[in-house]
C-alpha cells in the first residue's frame, strides 16, 4: 500500500458551516458575459439584524442546557453490544422506525441520561451488518427525527496510519471528518465531494481523558487504492472508516452536534492485509472503545454543550 510520506498533496479546505461562498478565481473561470447584478441594500426597518440575534440567543440558550438526550450510531452490533451491557439498555421492540426496516435500537437511562444505541442492522437479503455511508444517513437521519437528541457520538472502528502515530487499540476523537472516494474534479463540486467538516469541539472532554485526536477520512471500501490513498494524505487523515462523514453530513444538514470516538483495529500502511488485521483484533479493540465510549458519556453526564 505505500508509505504516506511518499506523497504531498495540498489538505482539501474544510467547509464554514456559517457561510458559504464562490472565490474570485472560481468566478473568473466561469467567464460570465455580463457583469453580476449589484444587490441592492436591504430597505429601512429591515428586521434581518434582529432575527440572527434571535436565533444567536436561541442557539445559546441550547448550549447552556443540561444535555440529556444522547444518540450513539453504531455500524456493527458488534461493536454496540458491549456498551449496550455497559448502560443496561432494552432492545425497542415497537420500532420507532418505518415498518420493514432491519434498524435496530436499543435505549434507557444512566446516570440521568436518556441513551440510544442505533445500528443499521442486518442487512436482510445477506445477513451481514450495514456498514458504509448509506446505511449511517440513513439511520442518523430517521434516529434524529424520532428521538430529537442533543448529542451524536458515532462510535465505532477504524483503520489507522501508523506514519501518523496509531497503533492498535488506540482509541481518537476526531476533530475533523471528510471523505476520500467522491472525486467530483470540477470546481465547487469538488470541495462537495470531499465535504470536509469540523467535528463538534470538547477540549475539556479531550483534556479530562487524555484522549488522542486525529483527522478522520471515511469512504465505502475496507481496503485503500492508490486514488483513495492520494486523498486520505490530503485530507491530513490519522484514521479512516466507512461511517464517520455520512453521519457528519446529516448531523450538519439537521444541526445536531456530533463527536466521533474511534478504536483501531488495524495498521492501514502497515505488513498485514486490512482484512485478516480487521477480523484479528475486532473483539479486544472493540473492549477499548467500550471503555473509552463509556467514559465520554460518565464526563457528559449533568454538563452541558458548552461545558464539553
Amino acid at each position: 500500500m505505500g508509505g504516506l510520506t511518499t506523497l504531498s498533496i495540498k489538505s482539501s479546505p474544510i467547509i464554514d458551516r456559517t457561510s458559504y461562498h464562490f472565490d474570485s478565481q472560481f468566478l473568473n473561470r466561469k467567464k460570465f458575459s455580463k457583469e453580476l447584478p449589484v444587490k441592492m441594500a436591504p430597505p429601512h426597518g429591515d428586521k434581518s439584524a434582529e432575527v440572527k440575534e434571535e436565533a444567536a440567543a436561541a442557539v445559546s440558550s441550547v448550549d447552556n442546557r443540561p444535555i440529556s438526550t444522547i444518540l450513539f450510531i453504531v455500524a456493527m452490533q458488534t461493536e454496540a453490544l458491549p456498551l449496550v451491557k455497559k448502560f443496561q439498555l432494552t432492545e425497542d421492540l415497537n420500532s420507532v422506525f418505518p415498518k420493514g426496516v432491519p434498524w435496530v435500537r436499543f435505549y434507557g437511562n444512566y446516570k440521568g441520561l436518556t441513551v440510544n444505541i442505533v445500528c443499521p442492522g442486518k442487512d436482510p437479503a445477506l445477513g451481514v451488518d450495514g456498514v458504509g455511508t448509506v446505511s449511517a444517513s440513513l439511520v442518523t437521519y430517521a434516529s434524529v427525527q424520532a428521538l430529537k437528541p442533543d448529542l451524536i457520538i458515532n462510535a465505532g472502528t477504524a483503520g489507522g496510519f501508523g506514519a501518523k502515530g496509531a497503533s492498535i487499540g488506540d482509541v481518537f476523537i476526531s476533530s475533523e471528518v471528510a471523505f476520500h472516494d467522491r472525486r467530483i474534479p470540477i470546481p465547487v463540486f469538488d470541495i462537495y465531494g470531499v465535504g470536509s467538516r469540523k467535528a463538534f469541539a470538547t477540549p475539556n472532554l479531550l483534556k479530562e481523558l487524555n484522549l488522542k485526536v486525529g483527522k478522520l477520512s471515511t469512504g465505502d471500501s475496507l481496503d485503500m487504492s492508490p486514488m483513495d490513498e492520494a486523498s486520505i494524505i490530503a485530507n491530513d487523515a490519522t484514521i479512516k472508516d466507512m461511517e464517520g462523514a455520512a453521519v457528519a453530513y446529516v448531523a450538519d444538514l439537521l444541526k445536531v452536534p456530533a463527536i466521533f470516538v474511534k478504536a483501531v483495529t488495524d495498521i492501514v500502511d502497515g505488513d498485514k492485509p486490512t482484512p485478516e488485521e480487521f477480523l484479528e483484533n475486532l473483539v479486544a479493540v472493540t473492549a477499548a472503545l467500550d471503555q473509552t465510549a463509556t467514559q465520554v458519556v460518565d464526563y457528559i453526564s449533568g454538563k452541558c454543550l458548552v461545558e464539553l
